[in-house]
């Protein structure tokens, strides 16, 4: 039985989508920061491969292909001209296989994924088509590899965005566009994110929204605008990264590539994120840079994808034989009562 394509599952609830990849590849020693390009798809398929893995364990019903960045021009710049096809190949092949492992329920879908470019200039009639041909390429390899439906993604450009929907609309599949709200959360023509996604569901994209760059906090508030504005499904993809109100944009941060540690947040905002964005009307809930599987699993467990509770533990004696039950238990309350001590809650 064919598994179920992403407006189907949209038209039953929310979809859950997967995390970051190449800031987490790049603590992992497998990406460089700064042009964070993915050649990790050719040159450690193996840590791909895992991470993909530990997004769909912890509850995610997509995994994007790590093609983020996979344009022909953008692998010039860190001398990877000619193997764009190569990578784009490989990313969603990894994807595809990582996903046939789960068997049970409506499985796993595999997105595939074209991004801001850095080539778009709204001066220069002439970058249009050279957006387009950026992504007509990396779409036709994605397509002969076998995606379920594609995701563009991290647009500051409503321009750029458009044409993105109209590759992908071209190509056949169904098609969601997120723009990446700056510091000025505007598109860089001025936009409102609100007009953005308008206009974007009036080029025909079947799921608009946002991602990257804010953190939950400083994106939900222009999620709100975004689902006022629109009738078609929509989107959020905000980082694992603390922001500030001055700074919301992460990336505009001094801490940002190499000291974004201290600004991760903790796994229970999350979780948070999850259900008000739920409740909010949000179709597809997931994260971006930052949010790796810790974050995935609490907003899956906050939004009854997985089961809160794991498998049960207890002594056959009832003696206690961990720290957390001697702290954190009735049990262990008691013994430590008994020694004179007060437990830790």
């Amino acid at each position: 039985m064919p598994k179920k394509g992403i407006l189907e599952r949209l038209s039953e609830g929310v979809v859950f989508g997967d995390g970051g990849y190449l800031l987490e590849l790049e603590k992992r020693g497998y990406v460089q920061a700064g042009p964070f390009t993915p050649e990790v798809s050719i040159s450690r398929p193996q840590a791909l491969a895992e991470l993909h893995r530990e997004f769909m364990l912890a509850g995610a019903e997509v995994l994007q292909t790590l093609t983020y960045y996979a344009s022909e021009a953008k692998l010039q710049t860190v001398g990877l001209g000619g193997k764009m096809e190569e990578i784009n190949r490989a990313a969603v092949r990894i994807a595809r296989e990582v996903a046939a492992e789960k068997t049970d329920g409506d499985g796993v879908l595999v997105a595939g994924n074209i991004s801001n470019t850095w080539e778009y200039d709204p001066d220069d009639p002439s970058s249009a088509d050279r957006v387009r041909k950026l992504f007509d390429d990396q779409l036709a390899l994605q397509m002969e590899e076998g995606i379920d439906f594609i995701i563009g993604e991290t647009y500051s450009w409503l321009g750029e965005a458009l044409i993105a929907a109209e590759c992908g609309k071209k190509a056949g599949l169904p098609v969601m566009i997120t723009m990446a709200p700056d510091n000025n959360p505007n598109s860089l023509e001025g936009y409102s994110q609100a007009e953005c996604a308008r206009r974007l569901e009036a080029a025909g994209v079947d799921i608009v929204g946002l991602n990257c760059l804010r953190d939950p906090e400083h994106t939900l508030p222009l999620m709100e605008e975004v689902r006022a504005a629109v009738s078609c499904y929509v989107a959020c993809q905000p980082v694992g990264y603390h922001s500030h109100d001055d700074r919301p944009n992460f990336v505009s941060t001094p801490n940002f590539p190499l000291a974004l540690d201290p600004l991760q947040l903790p796994r229970a905002p999350f979780a948070e994120y999850a259900v008000r964005a739920r409740d909010m009307g949000i179709n597809y809930i997931g994260s971006c840079c930052g949010a790796v599987a810790i974050h995935t699993r609490e907003m899956a467990r906050a939004l009854g994808k997985l089961p809160v509770e794991e498998r049960q533990w207890r002594a056959a004696d009832g003696k206690v034989r961990s720290g957390y039950e001697l702290q954190h238990t009735d049990r262990g309350a008691e013994i430590l009562a008994g020694a004179g001590q007060a437990p830790e809650r």
